[in-house]
């Protein structure tokens, strides 16, 4: 199945990683890198079944766009109490990615379809579609300009109304990185799911320095990690220092901060 059902190849990749005297984040053994940790706060329940490629939150509503071929959807759910807001299923033969709201848009971009749908926020209704090239994997949006991971360690910006590339930046360090979901924090960085790790970075959008590496490594029990894939979707909480992070086909969201390890 296409890249996203993953697990034996995971592992692959990481013992390739080891190998090469690169760390699960893509840099080397002498990084420098400001090291964090997860420290939970709370617990909620997540979908076992949600391939979660997109999360957001914007006010009290949040957003989880969904992954696999005939599996893939984008749903709102009230973020107090869970109560599903709206939905809406993509066509069987595509496999949706990472989700972002901008303005009175909410962008859902597909893997390897190339096309972007522009939606209702309120609704999740199709507005239009956009064309870009290449590969889609995460999305955020930071003041005037969309964020876009494809899976390499660069960062495309796009303007949020036509999906139109604006420029790029590519890390300054861990080059190896495969940036995938994404998050534009309030403080201005970015959080970027690095596949198929269980770490996070945060970045310098401005200048592409790699200012944080998080590891969350064993938030789930040996019982609850058994048929469930990789990390992936963050989103903080407006307001606050906390972030909720979940993975594909996870029980559970996490409400976490980052500590210093």
């Amino acid at each position: 199945m296409k890249r996203k059902r993953r697990a034996s190849a995971a592992a692959g990749l990481i013992l390739l990683a080891m190998a090469g005297s690169v760390t699960a984040s893509g840099c080397a053994d002498s990084d420098d890198t400001p090291r964090f940790r997860v420290e939970v706060v709370s617990t909620r329940p997540h979908d076992r079944t949600a391939f979660t490629e997109g999360l957001e939150v914007d006010d009290t509503v949040l957003y989880e766009g969904t992954g696999l071929e005939g599996r893939s959807s984008l749903r709102a759910t009230d973020l107090t109490t869970g109560e599903q807001l709206a939905r809406v299923d993509l066509p069987a033969d595509l496999f949706g990615e990472g989700i972002t709201k901008a303005g009175d848009t909410l962008w859902q971009l597909t893997w390897k379809d190339e096309v972007a749908f522009a939606r209702d926020p309120r609704t999740l209704a199709e507005r239009g579609r956009a064309h870009y090239d290449g590969e889609g994997w995460g999305l955020c949006t930071r003041g005037d300009r969309i964020v876009m991971s494809n899976g390499s360690a660069t960062l495309t910006f796009r303007d949020p109304a036509t999906f139109a590339p604006t420029g790029s930046i590519r890390l300054t360090s861990h080059r190896g990185a495969r940036l995938n979901e994404l998050d534009c924090a309030a403080d201005g960085s970015i959080y970027a799911n690095v596949w198929p790790t269980d770490h996070i970075l945060r970045i310098d959008p401005d200048t592409g320095a790699v200012l944080a590496d998080i590891d969350a490594d064993g938030l789930l029990t040996a019982a609850e990690a058994a048929g469930a894939d990789v990390l992936n979707g963050i989103a903080q909480l407006p307001g606050t220092d906390r972030f909720l992070i979940t993975g594909k086909d996870w029980p559970t969201m996490f409400e976490v901060r980052f500590v210093r390890a």
